[in-house]
């Protein structure tokens, strides 16, 4: 098992406490999107591992919708969601 992490200790300023609730609000937020993206990815890959066509290209729908957002918020990096976008795209075009 791995160590517990070393407890951080408290800022002293103001500015610094507020600083630290602000990254624990933005940190869950963007957990939160990047599982929302990696999710619509998998959906659309077990779909398509299942030969389910109609199922694949509803949940490659969905999934644009998504990486695009995700993308324009900056969680992850545009490139890496047109390549991933792109990457499902030849695997849903391949059950055809």
């Amino acid at each position: 098992m791995a160590a517990a992490k070393p407890k951080k200790k408290n800022p002293r300023l103001a500015s610094g406490r507020k600083r630290v609730r602000q990254d624990t609000k933005i940190n869950a937020a963007n957990r939160s999107l990047r599982s929302k993206y990696r999710t619509a990815v998998k959906d659309v890959e077990k779909a398509v591992a299942a030969g389910n066509k109609d199922a694949a290209k509803t949940a490659f729908a969905t999934m644009q919708s998504v990486v695009d957002s995700v993308a324009d918020k900056g969680i992850f990096h545009k490139n890496k969601a047109s390549r991933d976008k792109a990457r499902v795209a030849a695997k849903v075009k391949a059950l055809a």
